[in-house]
């Protein structure tokens, strides 16, 4: 009798196994974009399958979640509309993303633990961590998850030789190789020069799958070798459909906050457990533009805007170009709102006594040109290691000048 309850015991712990791994990893389970499923699906029944694709797709979009079920399907040679049907061993290496015929490469930073010339596979486990939790995660969650501070992620020359070292073992299942570059964008020269050599003279039976949002950004010498599937950002009424079901929260909300993350899952979740860097941003915002309305004609108010300065320097680089980008989304959502464009206005600061309503009249067509230029300016400086107390300050001073511009 102990002897079948082990068993049983077992065969109910392989069952949960099965089971965790095909809710992450069957094309069912990925949000919407079913044409390029469908696409992807008769590419690899059909044998057919391009040794170099490029997808491109806005953040929350799938672009990632898709890669991986498609890497399943190739490598256990699965069948159908699901991942299923294939070689049940292979399928279950995909559990914890730990196939060795499947590799990652992803942006990183030297950390305390990786002091110099950083690459992908000294991070392994804090990737496979961040799959787990939430393959729909963005780029900044990632930076985040590493500790960036004022270091800016790429891909290195070493991941490229990485890939080249991996490429001459022999496949462990006897049939595909596949890798898989997560922002692909972040590679620099010398990695793209490095990948480019590979991508001209491809290996029999190697799949690369380069992950980009910006496109423009990967150097047109690798694009021209890219079958490129192109991502849309996620519908609202299927962001909604999904949390409901899958976080059992009231139509309602789930409508509200879908119209929220215009598009991106991965928002529509940080929005719901109110763990997004929105919060904190919303905060940062509000107490800017107030500074700035207190500094026309009070100059001692401009120590405000200095202090403000010197607290968002403080934060990484790249919390910082996060940041901007928000504040040249809640200024277009300001203009929008002033115009009476109010169906296309999605965000709702919970700051208070500070309503989007009364600040709109504030953002207008004599200004808004001015604040997205400056606005853009301070990113693109910040990004090539510019000083962040200086160019927050001088953007600081400006904006007092333009808000008030009629």
């Amino acid at each position: 009798m102990a002897e079948i309850a082990v068993y049983s015991l077992y065969q109910l712990v392989w069952a949960l196994a099965k089971f965790q791994l095909y809710l992450l990893m069957l094309f069912s389970e990925i949000l919407g974009q079913d044409y390029l499923k469908n696409h992807l699906r008769k590419s690899a029944l059909s044998g057919r399958v391009p040794h170099a694709q490029l997808f491109v797709g806005p953040e929350g979009s799938g672009t990632l979640p898709m890669a991986i079920a498609y890497s399943q399907y190739i490598l256990c040679q699965n069948s159908g509309d699901e991942n299923l049907g294939g070689n049940e061993a292979c399928n279950l290496k995909f559990q914890h993303f730990s196939h060795p015929d499947l590799h990652f490469i992803y942006p990183t930073v030297t950390t305390e633990d990786v002091k110099t010339k950083p690459k992908s596979l000294d991070f392994v486990a804090d990737w496979r961590n961040f799959l787990a939790d939430n393959p729909y995660g963005s780029l900044f969650d990632w930076y985040q998850l590493l500790g960036v501070q004022n270091k800016q992620g790429e891909i290195r020359v070493g991941d490229a030789q990485e890939i080249l070292k991996s490429l001459s073992l022999k496949a462990y299942e006897g049939g595909y190789k596949i890798t898989i570059i997560w922002y692909a964008e972040k590679m620099n020269i010398e990695a793209s020069n490095k990948l480019l050599k590979l991508l001209e003279e491809p290996a029999d039976k190697t799949v690369f799958i380069l992950i980009a949002e910006n496109e423009e950004d990967i150097i047109k010498t690798i694009r021209s070798r890219c079958q490129v599937l192109q991502f849309s950002a996620l519908p609202e009424k299927v962001i909604a459909e999904t949390l409901i079901e899958r976080k059992e929260i009231d139509p309602r909300t789930a409508k509200k906050l879908a119209h929220q993350s215009q598009g991106n899952f991965n928002k529509a979740l940080q929005l719901l457990n109110e763990t997004g860097e929105d919060i904190l941003f919303e905060k940062w915002f509000v107490d800017w533009v107030r500074a700035a309305f207190r500094a026309k004609g009070n100059a001692a108010a401009i120590q405000d805007l200095i202090q403000w300065s010197e607290q968002i320097a403080a934060l990484g680089r790249e919390t910082q170009k996060k940041f901007l980008g928000y504040c040249i989304d809640l200024f277009r959502q300001a203009l929008l709102l002033n115009y009476q464009a109010t169906s296309l206005v999605y965000m709702e600061p919970k700051i208070e006594k500070f309503k989007l309503e009364n600040f709109a009249p504030f953002v207008n067509g004599n200004n808004i040109h001015e604040i997205f230029k400056e606005l853009s300016d301070a990113m693109y400086h910040i990004e090539r290691n510019g000083n962040a107390k200086i160019i927050l300050t001088d953007l600081s001073i400006k904006l007092t000048r333009l808000i008030h511009k009629k």
